[in-house]
């Protein structure tokens, strides 16, 4: 067998020596990690360098599984730059899947010297298995290159490098890097859930990309031990759409203490420690944790006679994030002594109406029913009409059809429709009312994508929603 894969050539029968190049390369890869003569290392270039595609992966499978040790793995890496760049490629995956860092100087240089791009994503890609913490500023570097395939390669490589050096590493350039890098690196910390103390500076950093980027790590992975710390995030943070992810950031770590009736209270405590400006500040953050101790402290400063400590009240009150305030916010919608107060309650109450928790489809409809009298434009009724797709029962759908003869109004009802339909348990248990719906929808619609789901539904046809851009 070693004499015929010896004199396989480009002359030959090509089925027959393709055959006895893929038999000998079966008998001889799993002994190459003892192998040290030319022959097998000229054997596996070859079926490397083959054209046909199947003989190429099994090969490439026998070199991820079939040869151990560090002297096969030199041997690959050996041929690694002797292959042709779609080989290349393979051969990267392969030796990435091995885990032998015997292979890494090969890898490294073929990233520093390959004009090919898709090669130097693959060693990229490789680097993040057979890698350490010096490759840490190779694959920042890559980072900011500006082309995508390399960006994410060196990314996903950055998450992937395993000890506490490379988390350093890491941890090291994210301090020293220019902002937009500094986003980019804290999105791998946030990845590899580590760096908190150095993420809580951050969240201080005079860049609200960098601020903002901080804190929604720290809202995934910091702990209610750093209540203290991330409370002057929120602090930092601009009054805004920054100010309110980072009031949701911290909702999320005193989401984490098990006790529900402590989380508010955690809060509490970090707040007592603070000037009363801050505290004032720092209500809104509170109504988004909620829990009895955060209603009674809402309570108190909506009822205070103090203009902006009531409004502070108002704001606690209208980040609720269930319906255990939707009494009271329905009574300030509707008698509340400011118009703009009563505005910002009906707003919420949109928000908090179909949130499920301890409440009935059938209340958070009636809820729903009374905010539709009460809207003052098209906008509030059109996202009324969005919020009703979250109460998943008929009596909704009855609710949502009459808003399909509206033309301000239709094609949000629309919507509501066949997101309703979309659930088969419940489009099956009311098949008839379901169908003339979904009729009156395709003949009322001017969305292609709404019509298309409507006459996938009638028909029993399933419907993929599309994974939003990453």
């Amino acid at each position: 067998m070693m004499a015929e894969a010896h004199i396989y050539n480009a002359s030959a029968p090509c089925a027959r020596w393709r055959f006895v190049a893929f038999l000998a390369a079966i008998m001889l890869l799993p002994a190459l990690a003892q192998a040290q003569d030319d022959d097998s290392l000229s054997l596996i270039s070859e079926l490397l360098r083959e054209p046909d595609k199947d003989i190429r992966a099994l090969a490439l499978e026998q070199v991820r599984t079939q040869a151990p040790g560090e002297a096969a793995t030199l041997k690959f890496a050996e041929i690694l730059p002797t292959l042709p760049q779609d080989a290349q490629v393979g051969m990267l995956s392969a030796l990435a899947a091995r885990g032998d860092a015997a292979a890494t100087p090969a890898v490294r240089k073929l990233l520093k010297d390959s004009p090919d791009e898709s090669v130097r994503v693959a060693a990229l890609e490789a680097l993040g298995r057979l890698g350490d913490e010096t490759d840490v500023g190779t694959l920042v570097a890559q980072l900011a290159a500006g082309d995508a395939a390399l960006q994410k390669a060196a990314r996903g490589s950055l998450i992937r490098l395993t000890g506490p050096q490379a988390s350093a590493a890491i941890i090291g350039q994210m301090q020293r890097a220019a902002p937009g890098e500094r986003v980019a690196l804290i999105e791998v910390l946030t990845e590899r859930r580590t760096g908190e103390q150095q993420l809580l500076a951050a969240a201080l950093d005079s860049n609200s990309d960098v601020r903002r980027a901080a804190m929604n790590a720290l809202g995934k992975f910091a702990t209610p031990e750093h209540l203290a710390a991330l409370v002057q995030g929120v602090l930092k943070a601009e009054p805004g759409s920054e100010r309110a992810a980072a009031e949701r950031a911290v909702a999320l770590v005193c989401q984490r203490i098990e006790e529900p009736d402590r989380q508010a209270q955690a809060l509490l405590a970090v707040m007592d420690q603070l000037n009363a400006q801050d505290r004032l500040a720092l209500m809104p953050t509170l109504g988004r944790v909620g829990g009895p101790a955060a209603l009674a402290a809402a309570e108190q400063a909506y009822n205070d006679k103090d203009a902006s400590v009531h409004a502070a009240g108002l704001a606690a009150l209208c980040n609720w994030p269930d319906g255990a305030v939707a009494a009271r916010l329905l009574e300030i919608a509707r008698v509340g002594e400011h118009p703009d107060h009563r505005t910002l309650a009906r707003r919420a109450l949109l928000r908090i109406a179909p949130l499920e928790d301890a409440r009935s489809d059938a209340r958070r409809l009636d809820l729903l029913r009374t905010l539709a009298v009460m809207c003052t434009n098209d906008a509030e009724r059109n996202q009324l009409l969005d919020r009703a797709k979250a109460v998943r029962t008929v009596e909704t759908l009855r609710f949502v059809l009459p808003y399909l003869d509206q033309p301000a109004l239709s094609e949000q009802a629309c919507l509501t429709v066949v997101e309703l339909a979309h659930h088969s348990g419940l489009r099956e248990q009311h098949k008839d009312e379901f169908h003339q719906a979904l009729d009156k929808v395709i003949a009322t619609s001017q969305d292609a994508t709404v019509i298309d789901r409507a006459q996938r539904y009638k028909v029993g046809r399933t419907w993929v929603r599309p994974k939003p851009a990453s």
